[in-house]
């Protein structure tokens, strides 16, 4: 089940990638079922805040008409950072799945970890390793490729 729903937020990175946006889709389940999708789009919209975990947890609000995203799991293809992290532990999700650690600025683990290090009012379960390399190989790709156009201006 953890795999399906990966796969999920993997077509939303891939929208991402297809916009020139660094790959990253996320998707918020409840009882089973995916209430919403988001991929980042920072670029596009030339907003700071516009990453997938933001944009998901807004639909998934809207969805549900509250703030409080109880017994809500999310699936990201490349961990959270602060900004994200603080809004996943504001929002009460129960559980998050990543996919890809983020070795520069992941704040679930790697860099540091505000899900577990600090005495917040809610504590957020982590999981990490799912379809790491689908999720890993994208970031690559993408990356590799956008080195390359930059090589060639």
């Amino acid at each position: 089940m953890k795999e399906k729903f990966m796969k999920e937020a993997l077509k939303q990175a891939q929208k991402a990638y297809e916009q020139l946006e660094v790959p990253v889709g996320a998707v918020i389940v409840k009882d089973g079922k995916i209430i919403a999708r988001a991929y980042n789009q920072k670029e596009q919209k030339q907003d700071t805040t516009n990453h997938a975990e933001i944009l998901a947890i807004k639909k998934a609000s809207k969805k549900l008409n509250s703030w409080r995203l109880l017994d809500c799991d999310m699936y990201v293809t490349l961990e959270p950072c602060s900004m994200c992290t603080g809004a996943l532990i504001q929002s009460r999700i129960r559980k998050v799945y990543i996919g890809a650690l983020d070795e520069k600025t992941g704040a679930c683990g790697s860099v540091l970890n505000l899900s577990e290090d600090y005495e917040f009012n809610h504590k957020l379960e982590i999981e990490t390793g799912i379809l790491k390399d689908e999720c890993e190989e994208l970031l690559k790709k993408f990356f590799k490729e956008l080195r390359n156009l930059k090589k060639k201006r």
